[in-house]
């Protein structure tokens, strides 16, 4: 057994089961409002996703040219699942090519200037968790605000029309009335943000303590991640509220 893994939780037969009945419950109440498949894909997905990704990890890291190729795969993978959410008129593969501007490419830019000026090193082990964090986020953003703005200028279809009749031009008209609703993406990081140490304590602070780091280096990476979080954020919402009013998204 290993004993960083046994301190978080006990590995075997009886986690195993407790996943499983988790799963089953997860399926029952969401059985009401439709998603009780789509839980039972997601479970099935994370186990073979995680395999693949703990197999391909310990081949990958080792090499800085293949873990960059990695983030790049994750990228365009954070892209089409966000253009999943968002896509209007456009086919999706298109929209994927898109969604790479707010989902991936912020994080991106930021990975390869912290690597530039010396902040992360430049390696495998510790690029690709940092740059999977800030995909994830980036992703979830860029799908939020895109679905939420979407859905505000269809609701309100009628108040972008008295806009462009008062003499707005179409990007502003939309932009006045889905901003606040793509805004509210932000919000699960902002909550997270400032409610770290409080309600919720993160995966990276737990496992550099279980990996023998001191509590305050803990702390500062942690920090370090949540602050590129919600620099990541900020510019995927940004970005993608000014593509929708656009109609490029």
């Amino acid at each position: 057994m290993n004993s960083i893994g046994d301190a978080v939780v006990h590995i075997g037969p009886v986690l195993a089961v407790a996943m499983v009945l988790l799963v089953a419950l997860a399926m029952a109440v969401n059985h009401v409002s439709g998603f009780a498949t789509s839980t039972l894909v997601a479970a099935i997905r994370a186990v073979v996703q995680l395999a693949i990704l703990a197999a391909l990890l310990a081949t990958v890291m080792p090499r800085l040219w293949a873990s960059a190729l990695f983030v790049a795969v994750m990228a365009v993978t954070a892209a089409w699942t966000s253009a999943g959410r968002v896509t209007h008129d456009l086919s999706r593969v298109r929209t994927t090519a898109r969604c790479l501007v707010p989902a991936a490419a912020p994080t991106l830019v930021i990975v390869l200037l912290l690597v530039i000026i010396g902040v992360l090193p430049a390696t495998g082990i510790a690029i690709i968790p940092t740059a999977g964090i800030m995909l994830g986020a980036a992703m979830v953003t860029t799908s939020l605000a895109g679905r939420r703005a979407h859905d505000e200028l269809g609701t309100r279809h009628g108040e972008v029309e008295a806009a462009l009749s008062l003499g707005f031009l179409p990007r502003d008209a939309r932009l006045e009335i889905c901003r606040q609703a793509a805004a509210t993406a932000l919000i699960p990081g902002l909550d997270q943000t400032r409610s770290v140490g409080l309600v919720t304590i993160p995966g990276a602070f737990v496992g550099m303590v279980l990996g023998g780091a001191s509590v305050v280096s803990a702390a500062i990476m942690q920090l370090f991640v949540l602050v590129a979080l919600l620099a990541v954020t900020a510019i995927a919402m940004a970005v993608t509220l000014e593509m929708v009013a656009r109609d490029y998204l």
